[in-house]
């Protein structure tokens, strides 16, 4: 995709919405970091499920760990994973107060340091917590990265690398929430909505779907 049609791509989905926002609820940004190890291998809907009744009871670090694991365990078993993510939040917690202050801290490396954490988690809340323009690359946003010829890659790394090179600036802000969104409900992994998507005409992919098939 030359830097033309990658220019048309965001400002057509800029138009259609030019403030997205994630699906996951959340009142601060330790909440978020909450929800997003939640969501991992896990639907934003089955996560806020969750969180609504979890954060009613707790909804700090000191809070939380006072629960501690089997607590956080049983507000979050309908999830995949509960037990590992439960252990995940509650020593996050304890990282948290002993070195930053019960903070979330606004950096890659502290934020990655944080059990459960990976690179992709702290994208995504360095990108709504703290408004800094990092791409978070999920399923959905490696795939059409891949599938369009926007930013190909071998693996999520590659692809955030390329996206952050080829992605125009005044896009790079919101790029992670309008491409989530994107593959979420148009450009779906076993048959994407090809007749309904307005950027069909600049996608590069091969095996568009026409429409009544």
């Amino acid at each position: 995709m030359n830097p033309a049609k990658r220019q048309a791509l965001f400002e057509r989905l800029r138009a259609a919405n030019p403030e997205p926002r994630g699906e996951l609820e959340y009142s601060s940004p330790f909440e978020l970091l909450v929800a997003v190890i939640l969501s991992a291998q896990a639907t934003d809907r089955s996560v806020n499920l969750a969180t609504r009744e979890l954060y009613k009871k707790a909804n700090t670090p000191q809070a939380l760990l006072a629960l501690g694991v089997k607590g956080v365990e049983r507000f979050v078993k309908s999830i995949g994973l509960y037990r590992t993510k439960a252990k995940n939040i509650i020593a996050t917690c304890k990282l948290l107060l002993e070195q930053h202050g019960g903070e979330v801290p606004r950096d890659r490396e502290a934020l990655q340091e944080l059990p459960g954490v990976g690179r992709k988690t702290a994208n995504v809340v360095l990108n709504i917590a703290f408004g800094e323009p990092t791409i978070a690359v999920d399923t959905h946003i490696f795939r059409i990265s891949n599938r369009t010829g926007l930013a190909p890659g071998k693996d999520p790394l590659a692809v955030e690398q390329k996206l952050l090179k080829v992605v125009p600036a005044e896009f790079r802000q919101h790029a992670h929430h309008w491409l989530i969104l994107h593959g979420r409900y148009v450009c779906l992994a076993r048959k994407p909505r090809c007749p309904e998507c307005l950027v069909s005409d600049l996608c590069e992919f091969r095996g568009k779907t026409k429409a009544g098939t």
